[in-house]
Formats: structure tokens, C-alpha cells, sequence
């Protein structure tokens, strides 16, 4: 009989990059900056028939906690958990893990992060489905790797192995890259074998458990701690601020015994911008994008949007990128459009 299956749904990034519409305690993945419901009741609605909402832990942190709640109100509220501390995916999933483990310890478990957009839900349903069968019977960690469209020097990226046999769609992983600098990225699109790392995974609460303490064993303690009766809300609140701060894939996944991948045969974007949100807009002839009306005269290759609906006029511009909320305004080449993480750390606090 298949194991039951429960979801750990990581919502706690920043998203700087879509400042001044994103803030501090209104991250990227509470915006809705491609349809009516944000990025993150999208990762929750994509799991309707996979996985009950019982059977879903959204992991965020205490500065985006009521924002979360707010925006998840038809969601278990005790579902909801906010880390006291930022202290990097290794702990995070630690904690997902002590979560699953304290209602089932012999489930199969499925991380995902919030703020991606797929919309073929089918398909993705039936990834994950293969990975979950795959982490059964095969006894390893399984990560999805999405198939490159460009040498994106912003993602981690997997290099593939041999073909699993008998498994179509399932690799052997050789080890994870870091993000590259652009000539490496390019050099790994022609060699053909690497994948996009997506943050996704899937594995059975023993296997990973197992993974944890050989090659994390402050994190598996925790785990053991925080996994028994009666001393989940104890242990988050007196020991999580004191796990160390390193990335779940440097903790374990680079290290771990048995990885293996299996190729998305989904659609996937992770809109780490405004650039990724404009191929969402409707773009005018001479290649302006918006979210609300625009007139231009002698205006191309602009990215607009308005929190609030408005008109705005472009004339005698190019290339810029205007966002306009209820206290701020952002006027931003597009070709600096990865400095503006920099620029909100120059801002007045309550504009953070």
C-alpha cells in the first residue's frame, strides 16, 4: 500500500527583487503578481487532490507570520509555522521534517518552495506522483530537475547521471553546482546533462531521517527532539535559533548516499523579478508591458505596474521598469534590475 504523503511548503524568502510592491513582511510569495491569488495559495491549490490540507505545513518566519495567515485563511491555522530565527533551508526542512515525523513516521514527504509559477497542475501532479513512487521503491532522496531554457546564471544547477533502468524520466545524480558565472552556465547547456534545481524534493520520513544524522547530526537531534510527543512548540521556540545556518543542499543534500532525479514534465518559472513577471502582461507593438493602462508616445521595452490599477503616460523612454504602490515609487532601468535588492537596504526602514 502506498504511504501517505504530506507536503512542507517553504515560505519564507524575502523577495526584494519586487520592491516597492514587495516588503519585509509582505514577501514574494504573498504577492498575486500574475493572477488573483498570490504565489503562494497557487503552491497550495496545486496540490488539491495529492494531498489533503491537513496534510500541509507552511514553514515561514516571524516577520512575514501574520501576513501569511492573513493571506492563507482557509487554511489549518496550526498548520501554519512561523521559525523564531532565520536560519537558512537546512534548518527549515529540519523542522518540516520533525513535523511529518511526529504524525507519520513512515510517510513520504514532498518539499516545495512557494513562490514558483506552474501552471500545468496535471503534469506537475504527475512528477511529483513518479517521484514520490521512486523514493519508495528505490530507497533515496529524489530532487526534480527542470530542463534549462537558458544559461541562467541565478539557479542551482544538477548534473545527471546514467538513466535509472526501467524507470523512464529517472537519473542517478553525479553532484549539485552552485550558481555559475554566465561562461559556466553556458558550458553546462551544451554539455546537455545538467538541470535546473528547483528546490523540490521528495523522500520517505526514514530515509531522510537516516540522511540527517549521518551527515547533519546537530539537525537530526533536533529532529529527535522536536518529532516527540508533546515538545514540537518547546523545541522551536528554545533550541531552533541556535541550529546552525547553512543551506539544506550544502548540509546534506551534496553529501547524501543515494540521490537520484526526475526531469520535470511540467512548465516552471521562478519569476525572480520584474523582468520574469512582464512575459506574463500583454506586450503593446513597440514592446511596453503593463498591468494597468498605458499611453506612450515614442516610449518601447518598459515594464509597468500599478498596485492600484491607475493610468500612467510614458513619453520619450525606453527600458525602464515603474512600479507604483499606495507609498512608493520605483522609475528602474530594466538592465539594473538585479541592484534592487541593494537599493532597498538604502531605504528608509519602514519602506523595507
Amino acid at each position: 500500500m502506498a504511504k501517505e504523503m504530506y507536503a512542507l511548503i517553504l515560505a519564507g524568502g524575502s523577495g526584494e527583487r519586487f520592491w516597492p510592491l514587495s516588503r519585509r513582511s509582505l514577501p514574494k510569495q504573498l504577492l498575486r503578481l500574475i493572477s488573483d491569488r498570490s504565489l503562494l495559495e497557487e503552491t497550495i491549490a496545486r496540490l488539491e487532490g495529492l494531498i489533503p490540507p491537513e496534510r500541509i505545513v507552511v514553514l515561514t518566519n516571524v516577520d512575514q507570520e501574520k501576513g501569511v495567515r492573513s493571506t492563507l485563511k482557509q487554511f489549518p491555522q496550526c498548520n501554519v509555522i512561523a521559525e523564531p530565527a532565520k536560519r537558512d533551508t537546512a534548518a527549515a526542512v529540519a523542522l518540516g521534517v520533525a513535523w511529518v515525523a511526529a504524525r507519520d513516521h513512515n510517510a513520504t514527504m514532498i518539499v516545495l518552495p512557494a513562490d514558483h509559477v506552474i501552471k500545468d497542475t496535471a503534469a506537475f501532479q504527475k512528477t511529483i506522483r513518479t517521484a514520490a513512487r521512486a523514493a519508495e521503491e528505490k530507497n533515496a532522496l529524489i530532487t526534480i530537475g527542470i530542463r534549462p531554457t537558458s544559461p541562467h546564471p541565478g539557479f542551482g544547477y544538477i548534473e545527471m547521471g546514467d538513466a535509472v533502468p526501467g524507470n523512464p524520466g529517472l537519473f542517478r545524480v553525479v553532484r549539485f553546482r552552485e550558481k555559475p558565472n554566465v561562461d559556466l552556465a553556458e558550458s553546462f547547456i551544451r554539455k546537455g546533462n545538467f538541470r535546473w534545481n528547483a528546490g523540490m524534493f521528495v523522500w520517505s520520513v526514514p530515509m531522510i531521517l537516516t540522511e540527517f544524522n549521518r551527515h547533519a547530526p546537530e539537525l537530526s537531534r533536533f529532529i529527535s527532539i522536536s518529532s516527540a510527543p508533546a515538545r514540537f512548540e518547546k523545541a522551536l521556540s528554545e533550541r531552533f535559533a541556535k541550529l546552525p545556518k547553512i543551506s539544506f543542499d550544502y548540509a546534506l543534500m551534496e553529501h547524501a548516499d543515494r540521490v537520484l532525479m526526475v526531469e520535470a514534465e511540467f512548465d516552471w518559472d521562478d519569476v525572480g523579478g520584474w523582468q520574469a513577471v512582464a512575459r506574463y502582461f500583454e506586450k503593446d507593438r513597440t514592446g511596453n508591458v503593463a498591468n494597468c493602462e498605458v499611453t506612450t508616445l515614442e516610449a518601447s521595452d518598459n515594464i509597468v505596474f500599478d498596485e492600484g490599477g491607475s493610468s500612467i503616460a510614458l513619453l520619450g523612454v525606453n527600458n525602464l521598469i515603474v512600479v507604483r504602490t499606495r507609498d512608493a515609487v520605483l522609475v528602474c532601468h530594466r538592465h539594473h534590475a538585479e541592484k534592487i535588492k541593494n537599493l532597498v537596504a538604502k531605504l528608509p526602514e519602514k519602506l523595507q
